[in-house]
């Protein structure tokens, strides 16, 4: 038993460094995952940004160009679909619609993240706008750049059938 203790008192310095190495690296994976979370979500505000001011370049910025969309009423759309769509919504001048995002939840796993969030959408054609919610769920990928963009996303209405 004495060589025991006499063996981990000898090695307790390295164990000590071993342990507040494996925390470091805790805490920095820690600190790079809310990092991507606050891209993430910036990427997202300024998604709101663009279309709120008829941007539809600054808009579909946040869009990967392997993007596939999934919305109620509609066959799945890639990147020029969806980037079409909005241009031409944001070319309507008498209709005014803006967006806001509500997220609920991020997950980062490398260099993928799934968001859970509802857009609040205004949509005005008069004196009166109509508010919806409109649920979905974004898959981002990390590109090349570095950048955190759309790669899925799914978005329904909170209208009833």
């Amino acid at each position: 038993m004495r060589a025991f203790a006499e063996t981990f008192r000898s090695r307790r310095p390295a164990l000590a460094i071993v342990l507040a190495s494996a925390s470091l690296s805790v805490a920095q994976a820690n600190t790079g995952v809310e990092a991507d979370k606050a891209a993430i979500a910036a990427r997202l505000e300024a998604f709101a940004a663009s279309f709120n001011a008829r941007d539809a370049a600054g808009a579909c910025a946040i869009f990967a160009p392997d993007l596939i969309s999934t919305v109620r009423g509609r066959g799945d759309e890639g990147r020029d679909a969806v980037c079409k769509r909005i241009a031409a919504a944001l070319a309507e001048r008498g209709t005014e619609i803006r967006y806001a995002p509500d997220i609920q939840e991020i997950i980062v796993s490398g260099d993928l993240a799934v968001v859970r969030l509802v857009w609040h959408v205004s949509v005005r054609r008069g004196p009166t706008p109509r508010l919806a919610k409109e649920p979905g769920m974004d898959v981002f990928r990390r590109q090349p750049d570095g950048k955190w963009a759309i790669s899925r996303f799914l978005a329904f209405s909170d209208a009833p059938d």
